[in-house]
């Protein structure tokens, strides 16, 4: 499985062009997303996730890309197997099901939406920095619980070195306040990428807007 984010005209047909040309070197495409409009210049940022046949050289996905005339490549990089878009959707599905539990269920779910191995809440909203809320298999965060705090903004973070978060790749963003923060990690890599970046974003909001409404 392969990801590619692709600056593309935005107008009618860009994106069909695109899906023949990677047709064409046999990518079968799993999930489309527009990351932005661009509208001061015409053009859209999208990612693509497809997956390639056996003995199907992964560049040739780049090359099918870089012929379609005023489509550029920003980067390309493996991805989680499964895709992703469907997983954002279950997690939305769950959360509009159950708005009262909206961010719990977030944080419940955020491993399997991002292809990692654990993720936390962390709560610095009182005297202390505490673990609200996590998964199985998260690491002991010890004194590094409120190394992040305060967070402005979903990024990615730099791991301490800390028993059991030194060999995490970590992503984290701000939930209904700056100081209650989901960390989310992945055990050896790979990065996050900066879709999965933006995605963590959109969902985060979106889970603070679903639970204002119960």
């Amino acid at each position: 499985m392969f990801l590619l984010r692709l600056i593309i005209p935005d107008r009618p047909g860009s994106l069909g062009v695109v899906a023949t040309a990677l047709g064409e070197v046999d990518a079968d495409i799993h999930a489309i997303e527009i990351v932005e409009h661009r509208r001061e210049n015409g053009t859209a940022v999208d990612d693509i996730v497809v997956d390639l046949p056996p003995g199907v050289l992964p560049d040739r996905l780049v090359s099918a890309c870089n012929g379609v005339p005023d489509v550029e490549v920003i980067w390309f990089s493996r991805y989680g197997a499964g895709g992703g878009l469907h997983m954002d959707l279950e997690a939305v599905e769950q959360m509009t099901s159950a708005p009262a539990d909206a961010i719990d269920i977030l944080v419940e779910q955020s491993p399997a939406v991002l292809h990692a191995d654990w993720a936390a809440l962390l709560d610095g909203t009182g005297s202390e920095v505490k673990v609200a809320l996590e998964t199985s298999a998260t690491p002991e965060f010890g004194d590094m619980a409120g190394a992040w705090l305060p967070l402005e903004k979903a990024t990615t973070l730099q791991a301490p070195d800390h028993k059991g978060l030194s060999e995490s790749v970590l992503v984290a963003a701000p939930l209904d306040s700056d100081r209650r923060v989901l960390v989310i990690g992945r055990r050896g890599g790979p990065e996050f990428l900066g879709s999965e970046v933006a995605r963590l974003s959109y969902l985060a909001s979106l889970a603070v807007t679903i639970r204002a409404t119960a």
